[in-house]
């Protein structure tokens, strides 16, 4: 009786441990997260084990630090200034995560606000310290994607030093003060027209070339065939084209004569 009721015991006190400490033992991370655990009473932040999506126990004394390591978006609007100090407005788009392995050091070095205390401010700066090499005409038209190449990789290695990925970064638009946005346009109009009239003249001079050589040849062959019609060759020609039209079912009555020439008359009917 008394092991009946020691069991019982035992099953209620475990029981109300269980629900004491259930909220801090039992876990699910759902795909898409991880986690680091920090032993308070033990070496403190494990860094190097990382917990992933599943079902986990650990000691109720124990923290569990979940990590979002999903790719994240963050839009960023700033003023910048170009190489000239006229003042742009940007707005820019960076696609990133933390590193999966790397997130106990990141949490270590930085915490779970790392997007504002890490991500943004180097954004910004990457974005400022391109920006400022360029000027405003090439910021907006000539050499953009150079900028944005430029950015990114800025961006890419600050953050790959603080364990966190950066997958891509996107300008998603330029503002300018509106006269330098008139001006530019205007100078990139003008450059595609003086581009259209070069690309005619360029046809043309390549359409005369064309006929010249055309032209030419043609000349020489007329040259190289009066230069090689004698008289003989004109006569051995004739007596071929009477030959074969003797011998036709259609052809005339064929009298060979001997004019000036010696070629055959052709006269008459049936």
């Amino acid at each position: 009786m008394k092991k009946m009721q020691y069991v019982v015991v035992s099953v209620v006190a475990l029981v109300v441990l269980l629900l004491i400490f259930g909220s801090q033992m039992f876990f699910v991370l759902k795909p898409g997260e991880r986690a680091v655990i920090f032993k308070k009473f033990g070496a403190g932040l494990d860094k190097e084990n990382i917990f992933i999506p599943g079902f986990h126990i650990i000691a109720p004394w124990n923290d569990l630090i979940r990590y979002d390591v999903r790719e994240q978006k963050s839009e960023e609007t700033m003023d910048v200034l170009d190489k000239g100090g006229l003042s742009i407005n940007v707005d820019v788009t960076i696609i990133f995560n933390p590193f999966y392995e790397k997130i106990g050091h990141l949490h270590e070095s930085i915490g779970v606000n790392y997007v504002n205390v890490m991500v943004t401010p180097n954004v910004r700066s990457s974005v400022r310290a391109v920006t400022g090499r360029y000027s405003a005409e090439e910021i907006y038209s000539t050499k953009r994607s150079e900028v944005e190449a430029a950015i990114i990789k800025t961006t890419r290695e600050a953050l790959k030093l603080k364990n966190i990925e950066m997958k891509d970064l996107l300008i998603r638009s330029i503002t300018l003060p509106g006269t330098i946005k008139q001006a530019i346009e205007s100078k990139l109009e003008q450059q595609q027209e003086a581009l259209a009239y070069q690309f005619r003249l360029d046809r043309e001079e390549s359409e005369a070339q064309r006929k010249r050589i055309e032209a030419q040849g043609i000349a020489d062959y007329n040259r190289i065939i009066s230069a090689s019609l004698t008289d003989r060759i004109l006569q051995q020609k004739g007596i071929d084209a009477t030959l074969e039209l003797a011998s036709s079912p259609n052809s005339k009555v064929v009298v060979i004569g001997s004019g000036d020439d010696g070629m055959p008359l052709i006269l008459g009917g049936n």
